[in-house]
């Protein structure tokens, strides 16, 4: 009978743990996320102090295959040309106008105007002023979001400059996804 009572309280022990990692994994999955315009994971690049917003990914809503993000680029800053190997990308203008360099076109995008870049193709872009220029940026696999914290700070926090060096090793720890020419 002893025995008995050992093996069922066993075997409800193991039942309430099965339980609460079920329940632990059940409110880990995604349900989705609804951010204003100014919510995500703000922060700034090092480099150049462009603000942006991580918007959906793995830490931001728990997406193991999309990445978004928003980003203002002031009036004459440019995001320099570059290409992406293992994803297509999206840039929607989201505000302003911006002049893009795509492969071999170049093109002024306004305001409401999208920018699609297959994998390993150039591009670059930049806001030809005089206004604040906002663009959002999809990928369907992540990796990019990664160069994008190690060359940025959360926003508001110190933002210890980046030198040519460390630059220089950023991008190659990440060159197996996003490959920048020379400057």
């Amino acid at each position: 009978m002893q025995a008995c009572r050992e093996c069922r309280a066993v075997v409800l022990s193991v039942l309430a743990l099965v339980l609460a990692c079920t329940s632990a994994l059940a409110q880990s999955a995604s349900s989705g996320l609804i951010l204003q315009a100014d919510e995500g994971e703000r922060r700034a690049r090092r480099a150049s102090d462009f603000p942006f917003i991580l918007k959906v990914d793995m830490k931001n809503g728990g997406s193991a295959d999309m990445v978004m993000g928003m980003e203002d680029l002031k009036p004459g800053q440019a995001i320099p040309t570059h290409r992406h190997l293992h994803a297509d990308e999206i840039v929607f203008i989201h505000k302003g106008t911006a002049e893009v360099t795509l492969g071999e076109q170049k093109a002024i995008v306004r305001e409401g105007g999208t920018v699609y870049i297959p994998r390993n193709v150039r591009i670059a872009l930049k806001n030809p002023g005089p206004a604040t220029l906002t663009i959002v940026f999809i990928f369907p696999k992540p990796g990019f979001e990664e160069y994008l914290r190690d060359t940025s700070a959360p926003e508001g926090q110190p933002m210890p400059p980046v030198s040519p060096e460390v630059r220089a090793q950023i991008r190659l720890k990440h060159e197996w996804h996003t490959i920048y020419d020379q400057r």
